[in-house]
């Protein structure tokens, strides 16, 4: 970003949530839930963000067939040319792509386009929101990078705005397109785990070196940490458990209580790493090192929540469920099912035959030569083009997004009040009770 707008974003991130007291439903327009996209030949996509994210989804989704990338936004105009210019070199330009890198408002002449039917947004987290409200009024549907939203009013928002103007927001949590992901999907359908108890999700990676980086993320992410004390970053372990538990699909969150440890890991990797003169030592942070949070659905499931990105650990999400036949765990990979000849963990291949995500089958090994994760950002962007093309309904939609980034707003208000009981809004009005799961 220029400096003003990184200025600008600096003074946006420290303006923390206020939970639930933001929450401001309307009177409810026609339900997104299960909205089938109209079916298309080809999508047209508009990109807003070329840094390293934006460009890592533009090479998959122009690499999906029936894809065609027509507009690019970034307020850098270098940024803009060097993915233009990549995609020219690769041939998947097939007429000339739109250009936008005036200021910080540039977006908004790509989403006034009648050449784009999906808008996805990698930028800065202050800017998802308002980016993705002012595309759907536009009449585009939009895809937003993670979290979706920051607080309880942008989650409304979000709704709010999807339901008048009937065009989807999507949440891309890649972390739901993983190989393990929906393979236990599969294994939790087929019903070898019993009836659901538990779970665990997690965002724990040591990410002080990009915090405090003079590039790309460095430039705005840390300042998060500044004025805001809960988890801040909960959808990459809470998605794919979320889809376990069929959350908003015959589930829903009900209630969060979270705390937060003190605030320890920047500061000393800062006072190793950085000069005794920078301007960053000088920098105060709210948000404890490690945050956890316990979510109880209504059902009466139990969902450990962790996070932490300020401390030197292995990465890990936890991604864990469990109920009355058996038990899986990642970080590495086990199931252990009722009735085992041993009482020990075995390996998930041993369930590989029966239980392989279709998708994985058909198009994983596409996946993994493109690289993205493990591959699984080709998968996601492969789906949910699948469906704008099949006319589906996409696998997460705007209630997904809202319920999945609440946890930020309501583990802030949780911790502030000495973690006291946060209520989940339902998003979905009360239609989570007849949906079908994913």
């Amino acid at each position: 970003m220029e400096n003003s707008s990184r200025r600008d974003l600096l003074k946006l991130a420290g303006l923390g949530s206020l939970g639930a007291a933001l929450a401001r439903p309307q009177s409810a327009a026609k339900s997104v839930a299960d909205m089938k996209f109209d079916p298309k030949e080809r999508v047209r996509i508009g990109v807003i963000g070329t840094g390293g994210r934006g460009n890592s989804l533009v090479d998959n989704f122009s690499s999906v067939p029936g894809v065609q990338i027509t507009a690019l936004c970034d307020t850098v105009k270098d940024k803009v040319l060097r993915t233009q210019a990549r995609l020219d070199k690769a041939g998947k330009a097939s007429q000339p792509i739109a250009l936008f890198h005036s200021d910080d408002r540039a977006f908004e002449g790509l989403l006034k386009r009648d050449d784009i039917d999906l808008v996805v947004i990698a930028t800065p987290w202050v800017w998802h929101v308002p980016m993705a409200v002012a595309g759907m009024k536009q009449g585009k549907h939009v895809a937003i990078e993670v979290p979706a939203a920051r607080t309880m009013e942008e989650c409304w928002d979000m709704v709010n705005t999807s339901e008048a103007t009937q065009r989807h927001c999507i949440q891309l949590e890649n972390c739901c397109y993983g190989y393990n992901e929906m393979m236990v999907l599969n294994m939790v359908r087929a019903g070898l785990f019993g009836e659901l108890t538990h779970g665990g999700a997690a965002y724990n990676h040591d990410l002080r070196g990009i915090l405090f980086s003079s590039q790309g993320e460095g430039l705005w992410r840390r300042a998060e940490h500044l004025n805001r004390d809960g988890n801040l970053y909960p959808t990459h372990g809470l998605g794919p458990v979320a889809h376990y538990m069929d959350v908003n699909r015959g589930d829903r969150f009900d209630t969060l209580v979270s705390m937060s440890s003190i605030s320890a890991g920047l500061q000393a990797y800062r006072k190793e790493k950085l000069a005794a003169d920078d301007p960053r030592q000088k920098e105060v942070y709210k948000e404890g090192d490690f945050n956890v949070s316990l979510i109880r659905t209504v059902k009466g499931r139990v969902l450990e929540l962790e996070h932490n990105v300020s401390s030197p650990q292995p990465y890990d999400r936890i991604n864990l469920i469990a109920g009355t036949k058996g038990i899986f765990r990642d970080y590495p990979a086990r199931v252990y099912i009722d009735g085992a000849r041993r009482e020990a963990f075995e390996s998930l291949d041993l369930y590989k035959e029966k239980y392989e995500p279709a998708l994985w089958k058909r198009i994983g090994e596409m996946a993994k030569e493109l690289g993205g994760h493990g591959g699984m950002d080709f998968v996601m962007a492969y789906r949910l083009v699948e469906c704008m093309k099949l006319g589906l309904a996409p696998d997460i939609d705007v209630y997904d997004a809202a319920a999945w980034s609440a946890p930020i707003p309501l583990s802030e208000a949780s911790v502030a009040n000495g973690s006291a009981p946060q209520k989940f809004p339902d998003f979905t009005r009360g239609k989570w009770q007849t949906r079908q799961p994913v």
